[in-house]
């Protein structure tokens, strides 16, 4: 990617620091963006995020063995190995930055941190340990330090069986895993199990058992220690020395500081420790840790990324090429560099790459990664067959072999070892299906290795489940109390009701929807003890609710006011038109004053959506105490019809306005229109649907459709005609017209020459909002007092041109009084609750007219 003048910010600090959150948001901002992640699973964790909040057709996700490409994406969420460099995005971000220290994949990060650019921002993401480095490299970056959102601290040493509830145990080898996972399940009832060889399926299949407390353990590797977002208290290394593929070496204070962090979450502190019999880390490496104090990096590593691809052998030497800085190190020959030495040796492959582009496609092939992790000749064996291939048959894999490669995979049984082999091979195919350029029928492989490795997953998961958790049956017959008093029920961190074991419903926001039972006995059992672990559960829900941010309430285009994505509320007729009272809708929480609670805050949310919807009409920024009475009996009129009046009903407030009082009211939006008065920062789609919610609010009718977009126009049906003002339209033939394009439109209808035809075309159906050549067009005209002009002669097609319209008077005074908004006629109007606010019956004036109408 070429590098572009942007804004480069590192933003630097341990785990649990919202570095990632803070990544995410600024590129929701922008109109485009690329984010690359260490992993495919963060990747897909927070491409799955995004969707929920911007759509499907806005993300692309890509990785070596996943590709979701919408046809135009603005957000790219990436592995940092398979970021598309080629492409401009407005936002880059790259996170975990200090892996550009890692032996194996740092020069992939290297090259990431000197090349990656977005066109306005630039952000990494990772430790403190790589400021100087970044700072030196790149003078330009703003450093950002952000502290750990809770405390890490050192526990000391446990024994396996004294380990609290929600510890992660971790240890550096597979057999060590497992032999770990089995004394849990012995000692304390059942464990999951995290590795790196698993395939994200399994490994979130395993992590759900944990977050939904089904187990209270977790035993991993170094897998952990990122991109798994976990409730876990307590870290306990079983281990503190790992081997890194060249030796056995002691594990880095950041490396324990990475993996230790993933204790505690949010606000919530965490603590470390150790197992096992594991000897304590020294004194200084604990301090280090607890105050994420770590030396800084001094040296990354870098490959050449300017390759030769005139012959192997000058394309293994250009990768063999030194830095020329002395901050950056030559990175170890990486996996594709091995078994681009191993092909070398085979002179048939020689013989075949003699070609630029044929060295091209063997360094393509060759970056085929080995999930296997077998010895790189066996990995090379097949990266040659590939190539063979690839060059023999016209550059695509023959079908039979493929099918016989990924075919044979297809099988369930076998231990945990079997099966891990063949995900292992499997995810390899799934990256080579993705290479669309080498495979026929790719889409269909590509389904295929994906229905394979879900298969393998899922039976990995449950042999593990089998070895490593204990379960207890759960037998609801067991209950003595005929309404189910003595069974275990609970509500789980994924808003499951469960009962002795069986998930019998779900909350939905703040309602309970149980599942169909076996029969009616069962059912009572059932629901009454769901109904008790409901109202065990009823004040963390409503505390959840109240600590909620209101990013995490939002309201539905028909008016229903949703939390986390579900509905719970609605508005309803409050004490004037601009103040809506929050109704909760059915819900399962018995108390009184938990349910006032709840009510309260989403009442808040609900004031603070309209306040930012309609900032200009109900806290315009304006001392009302500036402007004399007319202004402020103007500003009162404004807001009885939501920001909207015509010239008419305006008048003596207008006639006593004076000019300096008219330029305040001009600054904050209001313009003065020949026909009408209205606030210009209301015009907006999201100002238009929440004057519609008020307006449905307060008269009990539905809250009309309005579509996602800024339209000009709306179809006149939609409402009643004295409704549409208040939404800052007028109706216009078959139309209503959005009121700053009437003022516009008419303008120009007034000052257009007479005798001169008025042209419908494409320029003036978008400035009503219709499309060129609209049937409707002639029924606007019309309301306008305007009729079709003749056609010419020799004309037989009226749409071949754009439409033209004539006066359909020829008095100038009579065509200027028909470009007048509408009024509706009272015989023809809807019966509509009151919009305007009842008067106060204990007001002076209420008593006053009291006394004379006795009188």
């Amino acid at each position: 990617m070429r590098p572009l003048h942007s804004q480069i910010r590192a933003v630097l600090g341990p785990t649990n620091t919202g570095k990632t959150y803070l990544a995410v948001e600024r590129m929701l901002g922008q109109m485009s963006g690329m984010i690359g992640f260490p992993l495919r699973l963060l990747a897909r964790e927070n491409y799955d995020r995004i969707v929920a909040r911007v759509g499907l057709s806005a993300v692309a996700l890509i990785t070596g063995e996943e590709k979701i490409l919408p046809p135009n994406p603005r957000y790219f969420i990436c592995t940092v190995e398979s970021m598309p460099m080629d492409r401009t995005v407005d936002f880059m971000a790259i996170d975990e930055i200090q892996l550009c220290a890692d032996p194996e994949r740092g020069h992939i990060f290297t090259d990431r941190l000197l090349h990656a650019r977005g066109r306005f921002e630039t952000m990494f993401l990772g430790s403190d340990s790589m400021a100087g480095l970044i700072r030196h490299l790149i003078p330009d970056a703003v450093i950002e330090s952000r502290p750990r959102l809770s405390t890490l601290s050192y526990a000391g040493a446990q024994k396996l069986n004294r380990l609290k509830r929600r510890s992660a145990v971790v240890a550096f080898s597979v057999d060590q895993v497992y032999e770990l996972a089995e004394a849990i399940r012995q000692q304390r009832g059942g464990t999951a199990v995290v590795l790196g060889a698993l395939s994200p399926r399994t490994r979130n299949a395993q992590v759900e058992m944990y977050q939904a407390g089904e187990v209270d353990y977790l035993v991993a590797t170094d897998a952990i220690g990122m991109g798994l977002n976990m409730d876990v208290d307590h870290v306990a290394f079983a281990q503190l020395s790992k081997f890194d593929g060249a030796r056995r070496r002691p594990l880095t204070p950041p490396e324990i500081g990475q993996i230790a962090g993933r204790a505690g979450r949010h606000m919530n502190n965490g603590t470390f420790g150790i197992t096992n019999n594991v000897k304590p880390p020294d004194e200084e490496v604990l301090r280090r840790v607890e105050e994420h104090d770590y030396h800084p990096v001094r040296q990354i590593y870098w490959r050449n990324r300017s390759l030769d691809f005139a012959s192997p052998r000058r394309l293994y030497a250009s990768l063999n090429v030194h830095p020329q800085q002395e901050e950056l190190t030559r990175a170890r020959d990486a996996s594709d560099q091995v078994v681009l030495a191993a092909l070398m040796r085979d002179e048939g492959i020689l013989a075949r790459a003699g070609s630029r582009d044929r060295v091209q496609l063997l360094w393509d092939v060759c970056q085929v990664p080995d999930f296997r992790k077998v010895m790189p000749d066996h990995h090379a064996t097949l990266i040659g067959h590939i190539f063979t291939y690839l060059v023999d048959k016209d550059g695509r894999l023959p079908a039979d072999w493929v099918s016989d490669q990924i075919e044979r995979l297809d099988r369930i049984d076998g231990d945990i070892d079997t099966l891990t082999a063949r995900l292992a091979h499997i995810r390899t195919w799934t990256y080579i299906t993705h290479r669309v350029d080498w495979i026929t029928s790719a889409a269909d492989w590509q389904a295929r290795t994906r229905q394979i490795e879900d298969a393998l997953s899922d039976a990995l998961h449950q042999r593990l489940t089998d070895r490593f958790v204990d379960k207890r049956a759960a037998v609801l017959g067991r209950s003595k109390g005929a309404e189910g008093a003595d069974l275990l029920s609970a509500v789980t961190k994924k808003d499951e009701v469960v009962v002795e074991g069986h998930v019998v419903g779900h909350i939905e926001g703040l309602s309970f929807k149980p599942h169909d039972a076996a029969d009616r006995r069962e059912a009572k059992a059932l629901l009454a003890a769901a109904h008790r672990a409901l109202g065990e559960d009823a004040p963390r829900r409503v505390k959840a609710l109240e600590q909620s941010p209101d990013q995490d309430f939002g309201m539905t285009p028909e008016g229903r006011i949703t939390w986390r994505g579900r509905v719970i509320a609605r508005p309803d007729k409050g004490d004037s038109l601009l103040s809506p009272r929050a109704v909760l809708l059915s819900n399962s929480l018995t108390d009184t004053n938990l349910t006032e609670r709840a009510r309260i805050r989403v009442q808040n949310f609900l004031d603070a959506f309209m306040l930012r919807r309609l900032k200009p009409l109900l806290a315009p920024d304006i001392d009302p105490h500036s402007l004399d009475a007319a202004a402020r009996g103007l500003l009162y009129q404004l807001r009885e019809n939501l920001g909207a009046l015509t010239r008419k009903q305006a008048a003596d407030t207008l006639g006593a306005l004076s000019k300096s009082a008219q330029a305040s009211l001009t600054k904050i939006g209001l313009r003065f229109g020949r026909d009408w008065i209205y606030l210009a920062g209301l015009m907006d789609i999201k100002a238009v649907r929440a004057r519609a919610i008020l307006w449905s609010a307060w008269s009990g009718s539905p809250v009309p459709e309005i579509p996602n977009s800024s339209s000009p126009s709306l179809p006149r049906d939609r409402v009643s005609d004295p409704i549409w003002p208040m939404l800052g339209y007028t109706p216009l033939g078959p139309i209503a017209l959005r009121l700053d394009r009437w003022e516009q439109l008419t303008a120009k209808l007034r000052h257009h020459p007479r005798k001169t035809p008025f042209l419908g075309d494409g320029k003036f159906c978008a400035q009503i909002g219709l499309p060129e050549k609209d049937p409707a067009l002639a029924g606007v005209m019309r309301a306008l007092g305007f009729k079709p002009a003749p056609l010419k002669e020799g004309t037989q097609d009226a749409l071949a041109d754009p439409p033209a319209f004539v006066p359909a008077t020829r008095n100038r005074n009579a065509l200027r009084k028909s470009i007048k908004p509408e009024t509706p006629s009272a015989k023809t109007q809807k019966p509509q609750r009151p919009v305007t606010v009842r008067p106060n019956p204990d007001s002076p004036f209420a008593i006053l007219k009291g006394l004379v109408s006795r009188k």
